[in-house]
């Protein structure tokens, strides 16, 4: 078996053109922008932040946010180059298909789609929540988005905003960027007046001990971490006893808030639509990497700082509305309410479309049915969005997958990690193509990447890690049942080993 064939970049190139699975190119360098900061600028800013600095690093999480953006700006300057070589749907998927093989491609799609989905799904689930919260803050006591069947709860708000955005995506990527750009820059306006705000009640006090001392995690009220599911897997590989706080707590952090940064693969996933994508698609990652990286920390700065690490340890669930209410300001609970909502928004959409370009790209390639990747007359694989907006919703509407939020940074990270592998790769197996961008320090810098991405997968716990394999185990039954047999390029040697055995026999 040929598991590990590999597509030429021209050959890539040119199946972009296929009449009938062509995207349209509208995006420019801001839309791209835009999209990143939508993704990762969600309700994660008001809560990640907080929870990291409760539960894991105290006010060092601010160095938790920098060694994630660092790790993550690191790996996106990886997808930058590629992006700048090889501007079509798919993201890593596409680069690693190029690089390192059919299988380990399909191994990246899958991740991806395991990634979008559950992020899609959290996502809509909990703008559901986060609407109710507001509606009740403003005075709507009776207001509800839930209604049962007999004794089984469904809630109709991820139903709404999946279907908003499945409708806008169907009509076009540039409508729905449009709208996207328009809700970012009002959720930007909030979260930078809550952060402004938040600066007059820091205290310099708070900040100390910067990096407090490690601890075991049985001391820390709401942490459930001793038992060998919910330790990281590092700790558990080792037989050390679950900890917080100190450097061990710094990185574990980082693992945590690294859910912050994802999104900016979707980036790269469209990059089939961007115009001029040489250029645009790695100004629009790293304008909206910056962005992001000063949002976050800035937002940190301000938790960290307004009330004790200490104190919000003793909520369940700390965030910076948390932080307000510590200090007396209970009406900023009812803007970051309506700052959250907004910022779920934005969120949605763009992983509604990195889903589906990420299903449109194995389907055009043939690992998922042809039929799937057709365009509709407005440029946009409608048959696949609207087929991803319903799983999306049913997911959302009728589970509990709180508890699968964690997969989604498993599988982000395992993209990044291998993207940022494939540099030195294709480096050494095409030297000759033209690259806009270069990722500096090559094959260190890469390598390193690689390894820093491996690590903060090795921080996430014991229980992500055995779901992970399950999917991945889902995912190699498909390939070696339907994919492999099926692909366009296995279909394309065996039509060339026929024509050259042909010819030899003619010979």
């Amino acid at each position: 078996m040929h598991v590990f064939r590999t597509k030429t970049v021209e050959q890539t190139l040119a199946e972009t053109g296929e009449e009938g699975r062509r995207l349209k190119r509208t995006l420019s360098t801001w839309d791209l922008a835009v999209m990143g900061v939508a993704v990762a600028v969600g309700a994660g800013i008001f809560s990640v932040g907080a929870q990291a600095s409760a539960f894991h690093a105290g006010p060092a999480v601010i160095l938790s946010f920098i060694i994630a953006g660092i790790v993550c700006g690191a790996a996106v300057m990886c997808y930058a180059e590629f992006a700048s070589m090889i501007p079509v749907s798919g993201s890593a998927y596409t680069f690693t298909y190029t690089t390192i093989g059919e299988l380990v491609a399909w191994v990246i799609g899958w991740d991806l789609i395991l990634e979008m989905l559950m992020a899609a799904s959290v996502i809509s689930k909990y703008w559901g929540v986060y609407l109710n919260d507001f509606v009740h803050l403003m005075g709507g006591a009776g207001f509800s988005t839930t209604f049962a069947i007999g004794t089984f709860p469904i809630d109709v708000a991820p139903l709404i905003v999946v279907g908003l955005f499945t409708v806008l995506l169907v009509l076009g990527t540039k409508m729905s960027a449009r709208f996207d750009g328009a809700l970012t820059v009002l959720k930007i306006g909030i979260v930078l007046f809550v952060i402004i705000v938040g600066f007059f009640y820091i205290k310099a006090e708070n900040y100390h001990p910067f990096i407090p001392p490690s601890q075991p995690a049985s001391a820390i009220k709401g942490q459930e971490v001793t038992s060998t599911m919910a330790q990281p897997l590092w700790q558990w590989a080792t037989g050390k006893s679950p900890t917080v706080y100190g450097v061990p707590g710094i990185l574990s952090g980082a693992a945590l808030v690294f859910f912050a940064f994802i999104g900016f693969d979707v980036v790269a996933t469209t990059s089939e639509e961007a115009k001029d994508p040489h250029r645009t698609v790695p100004r629009g990652i790293f304008l909206g990497m910056v962005m992001v990286v000063v949002l976050y920390v800035l937002v940190a700065i301000v938790t960290t700082g307004m009330v004790s690490y200490k104190d919000l340890a003793k909520s369940p669930s700390p965030s910076l509305a948390t932080g307000f209410e510590l200090v007396g300001a209970t009406w900023a609970a009812k803007l970051i309410s309506f700052g959250i909502v907004i910022g779920l928004t934005t969120v949605v959409m763009v992983l509604l479309l990195g889903l589906t370009r990420i299903v449109f790209a194995l389907s055009r390639d043939g690992l998922l049915p042809r039929s799937l990747s057709r365009t509709g007359r407005h440029g946009t694989p409608a048959r696949i969005q609207v087929v991803a907006g319903v799983v999306v919703a049913i997911v959302a509407c009728c589970f509990n997958i709180d508890v699968l939020s964690d997969m989604v940074n498993i599988g982000t990270l395992s993209a990044f990690m291998l993207v940022a592998a494939s540099i030195p790769i294709m480096r050494r197996k095409r030297p000759d193509l033209e690259r806009s961008f270069k990722m500096p320090g090559n094959p260190v810098i890469p390598i390193l990447i690689a390894l820093a991405c491996l690590w903060l997968m090795l921080n996430l716990t014991v229980l992500t890690w055995i779901r992970f394999l399950v999917w991945l185990l889902i995912g190699f039954a498909i390939y070696f049942g339907y994919s492999y047999r099926h692909s366009r390029l296995g279909e394309d040697l065996l039509t060339d080993t026929i024509s050259a055995e042909a010819l030899r026999d003619l010979g």
